[in-house]
């Protein structure tokens, strides 16, 4: 991913995204159900993704106890998450019990992740509302992960919210929620992307004037020629 494609899609919105990805044939691309923690006016979050996988717990192998080792996935992955990623965890959709909380959550904002997503649910979730770290789930869940989750995989293909997330994707999250972009179309994406945002904040304005959608969403020639002038004008 590119600079520049890091700084445009931090100014786009997943609304936009999804419609572009649809025009590339990719219709699975919004994690669905879940939300961001933080209110307010909080920035896109947008990094490559670094997996993990739960399964369902089983009681001989998931106590307290497991945390004392260094190599269990959960806490090995927050303290391998490299910089400038998004941490994103398969939970099943099963938010009975939390993926993670505020603690590890803090650990990945101070050593540099872009957010975390879980289709499951986090405890703590006051504390991390309280943060400017981006985080994503679908419903608050105070148990300990260990009553419902096993974590067995780190930084493999993954299934969020039934979405397939490969370790690299791009994620990007808004106030709407995360989508999933191919790391390998993620530069085109954002630049086309980029490009449609522009033309829309052209047609909002004119709806806002009190224009009709006819002729300007989609442009006529008229409305194409307008928007170059717009546009311009703007130096957008």
């Amino acid at each position: 991913m590119r600079d520049s494609t890091k700084s445009k899609l931090e100014t786009i919105s997943t609304a936009t995204l999804t419609t572009v990805l649809f025009k590339r044939g990719f219709r699975n691309t919004f994690i669905a159900g879940i939300h961001r923690i933080q209110s307010g006016d909080v920035p896109n979050m947008v990094g490559p993704a670094y997996t993990m996988r739960y399964i369902p717990a089983r009681e001989d192998l998931d106590h307290l106890g497991v945390f004392e080792d260094r190599s269990h996935p959960q806490r090995k992955g927050v303290e391998e998450c490299p910089p400038g990623h998004v941490f994103v965890i398969d939970s099943r959709r099963n938010y009975s019990a939390a993926s993670a909380g505020n603690i590890l959550v803090a650990r990945l904002w101070k050593r540099g992740a872009a957010g975390v997503v879980t289709d499951g649910g986090f405890r703590d979730t006051p504390e991390i509302a309280a943060t400017p770290f981006p985080a994503y789930h679908a419903h608050p869940a105070a148990p300990t992960n260990l009553i419902r989750h096993h974590a067995v995989d780190l930084n493999v293909p993954i299934a969020c919210g039934e979405v397939p997330v490969f370790p690299g994707d791009i994620l990007v999250g808004d106030g709407e929620g995360v989508v999933v972009i191919p790391a390998n179309i993620a530069d085109d994406v954002a630049d086309e992307a980029f490009e449609q945002t522009v033309f829309e904040d052209f047609v909002q304005e004119k709806v806002n004037e009190g224009r009709g959608i006819f002729g300007l969403y989609p442009p006529n020639p008229e409305a194409k020629a307008e928007f170059a002038q717009w546009r311009a004008a703007a130096k957008r």
